[in-house]
């Protein structure tokens, strides 16, 4: 908006100009033109430096802060709120670049209601309620070693890693976790398409915490319009191989819109997303609501 008003002021300007004497309307006339070239520059950057942040292994610096609000979870139908803090700290090794990534869940876990489960000869077993729940869950941190000047497929690898940080049970498991995680993804046209995905186990339990074996994957497919605006679907996919088959996977489809806007000299991305769930535990709910804030600091 800020630069559409821009531009409508050069226009006017450049009108004004041309009913002043010669020299002046001239003067004037090529500062405006001027002007309304950078306006239209700034409008070619804004969409450029959006499909640049869609890369998850891009050589930029950026804060996101991701808040997902899932419905009908756990067998009273509560809601659940993680606010998943994710900055981004690529580092440069010769021809390869280390791409650090972090995501730090800070959680909201309505508690559940008492209910009964139905027992044999029509007795019922009452399950106490829970209390509400806030705080830190397990912190992720994923390493993606990939090529500092990479082809039309751009790829990474690298190990996962999730830490034990949880505040409470209901946030989190008590293991250390690890295993192998990669990205490849593709930037054609206005297009942004590509997959993550990793595979952790746990290696060091306490508390009688079970074992882990978790599969998080991860496709996203971008297009980018112009004034920085894009269409989006990045939804997160999960198998608990722990589980058993018919509580294994959850799949959510769906996506959103996002729009790159700058305050000043720091341009940031928002972004929303509805996600519905095809397939899930008997206890996960259908429907998420996603929104996103990305504070951006590319390199000068």
């Amino acid at each position: 908006m800020i630069m559409e008003g821009l531009h409508r002021i050069c226009c006017c300007w450049h009108s004004v100009a041309s009913l002043r004497k010669p020299t002046l309307g001239v003067q004037m006339s090529v500062l405006s033109v001027l002007i309304c070239a950078l306006a239209q520059l700034s409008y070619a950057d804004d969409a450029a430096l959006a499909k640049q942040s869609q890369n998850p292994i891009g050589n930029m610096i950026s804060v996101p802060f991701q808040n997902t609000t899932y419905f009908d979870q756990g067998p009273t139908d509560k809601f659940v709120n993680i606010m998943n803090i994710e900055p981004v700290y690529p580092m440069s090794f010769n021809k390869v670049n280390l791409i650090n990534r972090f995501i730090i869940p800070v959680s909201y876990v309505e508690g559940q209601d008492s209910y009964a489960i139905p027992g044999p000869g029509g007795d019922a077993a009452l399950v106490p309620g829970t209390d509400d729940e806030f705080g830190l869950g397990n912190i992720t941190y994923q390493m993606f070693f990939t090529p500092k000047k990479p082809g039309k497929g751009i790829w990474g690898v690298g190990p996962v890693f999730e830490l034990p940080t949880n505040t409470d049970d209901v946030l989190g498991t008590d293991t250390w976790s690890a295993g192998p995680g990669f990205v490849i993804l593709a930037m054609p046209g206005n297009w942004v398409i590509g997959g993550l995905a990793y595979n952790i186990w746990s290696f060091s339990e306490s508390n009688d915490a079970p074992d882990k074996n978790l599969l998080v994957a991860q496709y996203f497919i971008n297009h980018n319009f112009a004034g920085g605006w894009y269409a989006t679907s990045t939804p997160t996919m999960t198998a608990d191989w722990e589980a058993n088959s018919d509580d294994r996977w959850t799949i959510p489809i769906g996506g959103g819109m996002g729009r790159l806007v700058r305050f000043g000299n720091t341009p940031v991305d928002f972004k929303g997303q509805v996600f519905y769930n095809v397939e899930a535990p008997e206890d996960v709910g259908d429907w998420s609501v996603q929104f996103q804030v990305k504070l951006l600091f590319p390199k000068g």
